[in-house]
Protein backbone atom coordinates (compact mmCIF):
# COMPACT_ATOMS: atom_id res chain seq x y z
CA UNK A 1 0.00 0.00 0.00
CA UNK A 2 1.35 3.42 -0.95
CA UNK A 3 0.44 6.38 1.28
CA UNK A 4 0.49 9.92 -0.06
CA UNK A 5 2.83 12.39 1.71
CA UNK A 6 -0.10 14.55 2.79
CA UNK A 7 -1.74 11.56 4.50
CA UNK A 8 1.52 10.68 6.23
CA UNK A 9 1.86 14.24 7.57
CA UNK A 10 -1.75 14.12 8.76
CA UNK A 11 -1.20 10.80 10.57
CA UNK A 12 2.03 12.03 12.17
CA UNK A 13 0.02 15.03 13.39
CA UNK A 14 -2.53 12.67 14.91
CA UNK A 15 0.30 10.88 16.73
CA UNK A 16 1.52 14.23 18.11
CA UNK A 17 -2.04 15.05 19.18
CA UNK A 18 -2.41 11.76 21.04
CA UNK A 19 0.98 12.29 22.67
CA UNK A 20 -0.10 15.78 23.77
CA UNK A 21 -3.16 14.30 25.45
CA UNK A 22 -1.00 11.74 27.27
CA UNK A 23 1.89 14.06 28.19
CA UNK A 24 0.82 17.42 29.62
CA UNK A 25 2.90 20.42 28.71
CA UNK A 26 1.06 22.10 25.87
CA UNK A 27 3.97 21.86 23.42
CA UNK A 28 3.22 18.93 21.13
CA UNK A 29 -0.04 20.52 19.94
CA UNK A 30 2.03 23.02 17.96
CA UNK A 31 3.89 20.19 16.26
CA UNK A 32 0.49 18.71 15.45
CA UNK A 33 -0.44 21.97 13.75
CA UNK A 34 2.93 22.03 11.97
CA UNK A 35 2.29 18.53 10.60
CA UNK A 36 -1.16 19.48 9.39
CA UNK A 37 0.06 22.72 7.81
CA UNK A 38 2.76 20.73 6.01
CA UNK A 39 0.23 18.07 4.98
CA UNK A 40 -2.09 20.71 3.56
CA UNK A 41 0.80 22.35 1.70
CA UNK A 42 1.91 19.01 0.25
CA UNK A 43 -1.67 18.23 -0.76
CA UNK A 44 -1.99 21.57 -2.60
CA UNK A 45 1.48 21.63 -4.17
CA UNK A 46 4.14 19.11 -5.12
CA UNK A 47 7.25 19.84 -3.05
CA UNK A 48 10.34 17.87 -2.07
CA UNK A 49 10.85 16.22 1.30
CA UNK A 50 13.53 18.70 2.38
CA UNK A 51 11.12 21.62 1.77
CA UNK A 52 8.39 19.73 3.64
CA UNK A 53 10.66 19.33 6.66
CA UNK A 54 11.53 23.03 6.55
CA UNK A 55 7.82 23.95 6.39
CA UNK A 56 7.09 21.63 9.31
CA UNK A 57 9.95 22.99 11.43
CA UNK A 58 9.31 26.65 10.73
CA UNK A 59 5.53 26.47 11.16
CA UNK A 60 5.79 24.42 14.36
CA UNK A 61 8.34 26.72 15.95
CA UNK A 62 6.57 29.92 14.88
CA UNK A 63 3.32 28.64 16.36
CA UNK A 64 5.07 27.40 19.50
CA UNK A 65 6.88 30.63 20.27
CA UNK A 66 4.07 32.96 19.25
CA UNK A 67 1.02 31.22 20.68
CA UNK A 68 2.12 29.03 23.61
CA UNK A 69 2.02 31.72 26.31
CA UNK A 70 -1.33 33.03 25.10
CA UNK A 71 -2.75 29.51 24.78
CA UNK A 72 -1.68 28.50 28.25
CA UNK A 73 -3.43 31.55 29.71
CA UNK A 74 -6.54 30.76 27.70
CA UNK A 75 -6.77 27.03 28.41
CA UNK A 76 -5.26 26.88 31.89
CA UNK A 77 -8.40 28.06 33.63
CA UNK A 78 -8.61 29.33 37.15
CA UNK A 79 -7.59 27.47 40.24
CA UNK A 80 -9.92 27.10 43.14
CA UNK A 81 -7.24 27.66 45.78
CA UNK A 82 -8.17 31.31 46.30
CA UNK A 83 -11.85 30.46 46.47
CA UNK A 84 -11.22 27.65 48.96
CA UNK A 85 -9.07 29.91 51.13
CA UNK A 86 -11.73 32.61 51.20
CA UNK A 87 -14.41 30.01 52.01
CA UNK A 88 -12.33 28.59 54.86
CA UNK A 89 -11.42 32.06 56.14
CA UNK A 90 -15.13 32.91 56.25
CA UNK A 91 -15.55 30.27 58.96
CA UNK A 92 -13.00 31.83 61.32
CA UNK A 93 -14.82 33.56 64.15
CA UNK A 94 -18.03 31.57 63.59
CA UNK A 95 -19.69 29.35 66.16
CA UNK A 96 -19.83 25.62 65.43
CA UNK A 97 -21.27 22.52 67.07
CA UNK A 98 -18.97 19.62 68.04
CA UNK A 99 -20.20 16.42 66.38
CA UNK A 100 -17.33 14.19 67.60
CA UNK A 101 -15.54 14.85 70.89
CA UNK A 102 -12.25 16.73 70.70
CA UNK A 103 -9.28 16.20 73.01
CA UNK A 104 -5.80 17.75 72.93
CA UNK A 105 -4.21 14.62 71.48
CA UNK A 106 -7.11 13.52 69.27
CA UNK A 107 -8.87 15.60 66.61
CA UNK A 108 -12.63 15.63 66.54
CA UNK A 109 -15.29 16.98 64.21
CA UNK A 110 -17.39 20.12 64.05
CA UNK A 111 -20.33 21.23 61.97
CA UNK A 112 -20.39 24.79 60.71
CA UNK A 113 -22.35 26.40 57.88
CA UNK A 114 -23.80 23.00 56.94
CA UNK A 115 -20.45 21.22 56.52
CA UNK A 116 -18.44 18.88 58.71
CA UNK A 117 -14.78 19.72 59.44
CA UNK A 118 -11.93 18.21 61.39
CA UNK A 119 -11.12 20.21 64.52
CA UNK A 120 -8.46 20.31 67.21
CA UNK A 121 -8.32 22.04 70.56
CA UNK A 122 -6.00 22.50 73.54
CA UNK A 123 -8.75 21.34 75.93
CA UNK A 124 -11.29 18.52 76.01
CA UNK A 125 -14.59 19.41 74.36
CA UNK A 126 -17.57 17.08 74.47
CA UNK A 127 -19.94 16.27 71.63
CA UNK A 128 -22.83 18.74 71.31
CA UNK A 129 -20.95 21.72 72.79
CA UNK A 130 -20.66 25.02 70.94
CA UNK A 131 -17.18 26.15 69.98
CA UNK A 132 -15.65 29.21 68.40
CA UNK A 133 -13.42 28.65 65.35
CA UNK A 134 -10.11 30.35 66.15
CA UNK A 135 -8.29 29.64 62.89
CA UNK A 136 -7.11 27.17 60.30
CA UNK A 137 -4.72 24.58 61.62
CA UNK A 138 -3.71 22.64 58.52
CA UNK A 139 -2.28 23.78 55.21
CA UNK A 140 -5.01 22.01 53.28
CA UNK A 141 -7.63 24.09 55.11
CA UNK A 142 -9.55 21.05 56.33
CA UNK A 143 -8.71 21.28 60.03
CA UNK A 144 -9.71 24.15 62.29
CA UNK A 145 -8.48 25.10 65.74
CA UNK A 146 -11.42 25.67 68.07
CA UNK A 147 -12.03 26.79 71.66
CA UNK A 148 -15.10 26.40 73.84
CA UNK A 149 -17.62 29.25 73.89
Amino acid sequence: MNFSPSLIWFLVGVVFLIAELLIPGFILIFFTAGCWITGLTVWLTDIELSVQIIIFTVSSLVLLFSLRKYSIKTFKGTTRDDLDDRYADAKIGKTAIVTKAISPNMPGEIKVMGSFWRAISDVDIEEGQSVLIAGQESEDGLTFKVKPV
